[in-house]
């Protein structure tokens, strides 16, 4: 779980980030992200893992996700945030309902750890995918929904 102080430093990277000049507001900038790509000891099994529970399809039937704010983000590299040290990434996924999407993974048998604090971005939970990979889900307040 995340500390005070890890989503402090974090919300003012962000905010630090978005501050722009003119010579930034003139770069051209991704319009976002087209893929995620990780290596899985049994990429099939893990694709299939990702349909069934959270409703991400695979590039055969490509994922179209809603439009929404997507976190781009460092972290220190002797974060805890992640969970298992051995893992250098963990993919944060919105959700609509946080704790209908936690009831039904629990029904399927997945450890899901629900943050208790409301923050004023949002609700937060943690789990890992088979192979062991953090996921963060988030249920964003309204603001940051879209």
């Amino acid at each position: 779980m995340a500390s005070e102080t890890t989503r402090r430093i974090f919300l003012g990277a962000v905010g630090a980030l978005t501050a722009t000049s003119s010579k930034a507001a003139a770069m051209e900038k991704v319009t976002g992200i087209g893929g995620l790509f990780f290596r899985a000891k049994d990429p099939k099994t893990l694709a299939k893992w990702y349909s069934d529970h959270l409703g991400i399809t695979s590039s055969d039937s490509p994922w179209r996700q809603e439009a929404g704010t997507c976190e781009f983000q460092p972290f220190p590299e002797k974060t805890t945030y992640f969970g298992n040290d051995t893992k250098q990434w963990m993919v944060n996924f919105r959700v609509r309902d946080l704790d209908k999407m936690a009831a039904q993974l629990r029904t399927a048998g997945i450890t899901v750890n629900m943050d208790p604090k409301v923050y004023p971005y949002g609700r937060f939970a943690h789990l890992q995918d088979p192979e062991g990979n953090p996921i963060e889900l988030w249920e964003p307040q309204e603001r940051d929904a879209h």
